[in-house]
């Protein structure tokens, strides 16, 4: 037997037994999900009487959409960005596929249990995208699929096997800028294979959204080469507007008022009739069409929006079988099958007990059976949705092994008696362009429209800018002479980005992720002007939190950029190092600890236990060390070493990161006679040695055995007594606290105030960066 639904589809047996499977799934996850929420709130034991909280109505306004997506729609290689606030959602739906434990659930939001919001690292089911800052998990997939053709285009991934990457978001997310920021760069680059599915409950935290800016929503998208399939009607609403009078109904829909239809949402069937025949009643065919339903009908019909539609979702899915991207706004009512439905707090509201138990009979679970997956359906039904959900494609994707490692050859030094850490960068990564090796195939490198001024130039002049379509350099056809020979094809290795770093940091993650996403590892390498990092904090943190592995180059640093002035210079970014997680930070003062910890960085990148490096540089060109062996080195892969050893029981030593280290080493000679076994260690990475002292001091309260940190090993010939001297171009607060480690008397130099412009001599005076503050410094010390 075979019968046609509104849309024209071919509604036979098995197709109607398809979407009643669904919409039993769909009901299970709207009840374990708003369960679990409650279960966390209202009966597990509360020690600090908090509310545990989590998202009832965000969840429910989502189960449909999930549901087909999961259950009908998914590719074998699709990848989803999950919004935040259905995690339980998730959490639910990997509970039935048997992936999900009751322990995980009944501990959700609790330590070790089910997380807040889907995270990559911290839950044990399988999560593509960590999501939780909103925008950020909406935009990342734009960046995935721009990985995936870049694979695709070196031959590293088949054709066939690119997915789509997926991203439920809610219509809130909408408002944050880096959603067209993403959108922009996704035009530049002709982005495929990406949908963004809009929960469009028109609800947000604080408000109803504004019905003027989402009518101008399939205009923007469009502009930039989208499909927009907007899901306004279910089946219901589109069978009652082909009835006489159903059309009237229709238009007074299309034309209420976001806020009103939430008003008469939470209302219910009653006002919605009474609302219509007030100002439609008189219109033909209206009021015996209302008449023909009694309220609870009403009401049911009046809410069957497109996106609680199991029918109209697949179908939709169904019909967007190309490469295009596509944004479905499938709207919604937020808490939609709840008692909370509609209501303007429902956002953080959750169901009383006493609703809870009118949901638990409206469910048909039985006081006793809350965590039954099937529970109140029967043996046979449970049987068969038990082997529905087994065999769907959500439970057919197969997750790769680990990417194999690449191995990092020895990394030539820089050669020069002088040199920057920008320029020791960018020659590495020249002469590590030129060879052959596994580890150069495999770099990536990407800027924020900073190319040439990070020195990545030359890098980009060997590998070319990678391109899907080959586009012509018309200058070197015109032989017009250019330092810049930027071939753009399929082959190259560099991402050119707008001046966006939101998107620089998303590209940067999602490049870190391709081993996990795509079976083949990326070593990207990432350069942005150092004070620019705090443009896209929000982003780097997100893909620290989503362990995603790269190289983070910020260049130039400091008020040593001197003639750039203050809007350019920065401050606070060692901070930045030392407290992000997921990020070891290195400041290098010369040229062989820039191509010694780029080789380590290249091997840290891809360690299970590893992390993302961050190299703050400079275009200062200093005299480089010489070195009579190569002992130094562990100690500055752990966080320092004695340029200068001190003195046993040395009553003083001046400590300094970086680009001041000729200052440092000019104070250290001109105080060397006056103060006897003076010693100079150069602190490379501060954000190590004071994790590793941290980590000492933890020790003590965790059972575990303290072991020494390296800077305690490092001040260890000092005299108890002894008194320090910090300085780096940057937070004074980076170095300081070096001085708790022993208690001893510090005098920290640095920056903390916006800078201005000036040559070098007069900014280092000025800021107090030069020799003479250091040696004013060591006076102060002793006075």
């Amino acid at each position: 037997m075979t019968t046609a639904n509104q849309t024209g589809t071919a509604l036979t047996d098995s197709r109607r037994d398809h979407i009643t499977a669904l919409e039993h799934v769909n009901q299970r996850l709207l009840w374990l999900s708003a369960w679990t929420i409650h279960h966390a709130n209202h009966i597990r034991e509360k020690r600090d009487g908090l509310k545990v909280g989590g998202h009832q109505a965000s969840c429910a306004s989502i189960t449909a959409i999930m549901t087909a997506l999961y259950f009908h729609a998914l590719g074998a290689n699709d990848k989803v960005s999950v919004k935040p606030h259905a995690g339980p959602v998730l959490h639910a739906m990997h509970y039935l596929l048997g992936n999900q434990t009751l322990d995980k659930l009944t501990t959700y939001r609790g330590l070790g249990g089910a997380q807040s919001y889907p995270s990559r690292t911290k839950d044990t089911i399988p999560v593509d995208f960590s999501t939780g800052s909103v925008g950020l998990g909406v935009a990342v997939t734009a960046f995935s699929s721009l990985v995936q053709d870049y694979l695709i285009g070196h031959g590293q991934l088949q054709p066939d096997a690119a997915g789509r990457m997926i991203a439920l978001m809610g219509d809130a997310e909408l408002d944050e800028g880096n959603i067209y920021e993403c959108l922009i760069e996704g035009y530049k680059h002709d982005l495929r294979n990406c949908w963004w599915v809009v929960d469009y409950n028109r609800q947000s935290l604080d408000a109803t959204t504004a019905d003027r800016m989402f009518r101008r929503f399939d205009d923007i998208f469009e502009t930039c080469g989208w499909r927009v399939v907007t899901l306004k009607h279910g089946r219901l609403q589109r069978e009652l507007f082909a009835r006489p009078g159903g059309r009237v109904i229709e238009q007074w829909i299309d034309t209420c008022s976001n806020a009103e239809f939430a008003v008469l949402t939470y209302q219910g069937g009653a006002a919605f009739r009474e609302r219509l025949l007030a100002d439609i009643g008189t219109k033909r065919g209206v009021r015996a069409l209302l008449d023909s339903m009694d309220d609870a009908t009403l009401g049911q019909v009046m809410t069957n929006l497109g996106g609680h539609c199991i029918e109209t979702l697949i179908d939709a899915f169904d019909a967007c079988q190309d490469d295009r991207p596509t944004m479905f706004i499938a709207y919604t009512v937020k808490g939609h099958g709840l008692p909370l439905a509609g209501h303007k707090d429902n956002h953080s509201g959750m169901m009383s007990p006493t609703q809870m138990e009118q949901f638990r009979a409206s469910q048909s679970v039985a006081p006793g059976q809350e965590w039954e997956k099937w529970a109140g359906l029967g043996d046979n039904l449970a049987q068969t949705l038990q082997h529905f959900v087994a065999h769907s494609p959500i439970a057919r994707q197969q997750r790769g092994a680990p990417a194999a490692m690449i191995p990092v050859p020895p990394i030539p030094v820089p050669t020069g008696e002088e040199n920057s850490t920008q320029a020791a960068f960018g020659r590495v990564m020249l002469d590590l362009a030129k060879t052959d090796s596994d580890l150069a195939d495999r770099l990536v490198t990407t800027a924020p429209d900073v190319t040439q001024t990070t020195n990545l130039g030359a890098f980009v002049n060997q590998r070319g800018l990678f391109r899907r379509q080959e586009c012509e350099d018309v200058f070197l056809n015109a032989k017009i002479p250019s330092v810049q020979k930027w071939q753009q094809h399929a082959a190259g290795q560099h991402i050119e980005l707008g001046i966006a770093e939101n998107n620089f940091f998303l590209l940067l993650a999602s490049l870190g992720l391709a081993g996990d996403h795509f079976g083949t590892r990326l070593l990207p390498v990432g350069t942005v002007y150092d004070p620019f990092i705090a443009r896209g904090l929000d982003a780097l943190n997100y893909g620290c939190y989503s362990d995603a592995r790269f190289l983070l180059v910020g260049t130039p640093a400091g008020i040593t950029l001197a003639a750039e002035g203050g809007a350019h210079q920065s401050i606070n970014t060692p901070l930045i190092g030392m407290g992000q997680p997921g990020l070891t930070s290195y400041e290098p003062a010369y040229a062989d600890e820039v191509a010694l910890m780029m080789g380590h960085a290249f091997d840290l990148m891809q360690r299970p236990d590893g992390s993302s490096v961050y190299l703050r540089l400079s275009t200062r060109t200093i005299a480089q060390a010489p070195r009579e062996s190569s002992d130094w080195q562990s100690d500055a892969l752990a966080g320092g070493y004695w340029l200068r050893r001190p003195a046993p029981g040395a009553t003083a030593a001046i400590a300094f990161s970086g680009v001041v280290a000729p200052e440092a080493l000019a104070a250290w000679a001109d105080l060397a006679e006056d103060i006897p076994g003076l010693g100079l260690l150069n602190v490379t990475s501060a954000d190590l040695l004071h994790r590793s002292w941290s980590a000492r001091n933890a020790a003590r309260w965790t059972g575990e055995t303290p072991a020494p940190s390296h800077i305690e090993h490092l001040l260890a010939p000092l005299a108890a007594d002894a008194g320090l001297i910090t300085v780096l171009d940057g937070s004074p607060a980076a170095l300081s606290w070096i001085g708790g480690v022993r208690g001893q008397r510090v005098v920290p130099l640095g920056t903390d105030r916006f800078g201005q412009t000036g040559d070098l001599p007069d900014l280092y005076r000025t800021y107090r960066l030069d020799s003479d503050a250091i040696i004013d410094a060591a006076a102060e010390l002793f006075v």
